[in-house]
């Protein structure tokens, strides 16, 4: 029989023959006006929800899906999908870690020159008529801070360290031993390390704040904060006011806490490079993660392991 499954994500359209072509019902619902009407009207035939971190999928939403049995996540985070509720129920959550590592890569490497070489900055002045000659840093043999070093961030290492020959060093809940880049055991001590940190950690409770005043201060006036993880991971008040004061040099953001929203500060000041949550946007890696969703769901209704699950808490029920 096949399967009905509501399409939550707003960029994949064109993708969307892949899960088609498996005998899968697609229902597509990227607006919330869509959502809620689509969950009231074919609540009681949907057994399988598409969607990604930000946009999430909820406790009650999920108590209006009576049939649900599978919850399918592009990209790594799923941050506001309620797991418990999904456990409770005995519902199977799969994510795509990995998949579109290498877009999210090129486009944190990519905000980084464009930041520390004031790319935007100088576009806007040749335009204008100007012809400015401002002394930039670069980024051979620098010192680059990831912060979580998962699929995307082992992607920008690579491409920091044989690219531009920088030295390496990385933050995660646990060191890895299967890497040559030094640990650092806070992220405080990871920002005193470097001259540039990229945040490519996944948002929740455990990255919530790592990124406050401590560490934007020990990143200091000459060091340079690029972010395609999530918004949560930053204090956002502390950011701004560590750019608006030169406390660190700049800031190069492709995520926020309240999306699409963006502080208004954050728009006016002149040492910051904005991007609309768009690392992980390419059509390789659109078809890659819709494939895997795909791939996921075949196994999951041929009553097979799905390929990429998620950890969910033990059922409170």
């Amino acid at each position: 029989m096949t399967a009905t499954v509501l399409v939550l994500v707003e960029t994949i359209n064109e993708y969307l023959p892949i899960i088609e072509s498996n005998d899968f019902h697609v229902i597509l619902a990227p607006t919330p006006a869509e959502r809620a009407e689509a969950i009231k009207a074919h609540g009681s035939q949907i057994k399988a929800v598409l969607t990604r971190g930000p946009l999430g999928l909820y406790a009650e939403e999920i108590a209006a899906l009576p049939l649900l049995e599978i919850i399918c996540v592009i990209g790594a985070g799923y941050e506001h999908v309620d797991l418990q509720a999904a456990s409770n129920r005995g519902i199977v959550v799969t994510n795509g870690a990995g998949v579109n590592a290498p877009s999210v890569a090129d486009h944190a490497m990519a905000l980084l020159l464009a930041l520390v070489r004031g790319i935007p900055q100088t576009d806007a002045a040749v335009r204008r008529s100007e012809w400015p000659k401002v002394m930039r840093p670069s980024l051979g043999g620098k010192q680059l801070g990831i912060l979580g070093l998962g699929a995307v961030g082992l992607e920008i290492a690579k491409r920091a360290s044989l690219g531009f020959g920088m030295e390496v060093s990385y933050h995660n809940r646990q060191p890895r031993d299967d890497v040559d880049y030094t640990y650092c055991a806070t992220a405080v001590e990871l920002a005193r390390t470097s001259d540039f940190l990229i945040l490519a950690t996944p948002g929740g409770a455990s990255t919530r704040h790592l990124i406050d005043r401590h560490a934007l201060d020990a990143l200091g006036p000459n060091g340079y904060l690029v972010n395609i993880g999530r918004g949560s991971v930053v204090v956002t008040a502390d950011l701004v006011a560590a750019l608006e004061q030169r406390r660190i040099g700049g800031a190069a953001l492709d995520v926020f806490d309240d999306e699409p929203k963006v502080p208004d500060a954050l728009k006016t000041l002149s040492n910051t490079v904005l991007t609309s949550h768009v690392a992980g946007l390419s059509p390789e890696a659109a078809h890659d993660t819709v494939q895997r969703v795909a791939d996921n769901l075949v196994e999951y209704f041929a009553g097979r392991p799905v390929l990429t699950p998620v950890a969910l808490p033990p059922p409170t029920k």
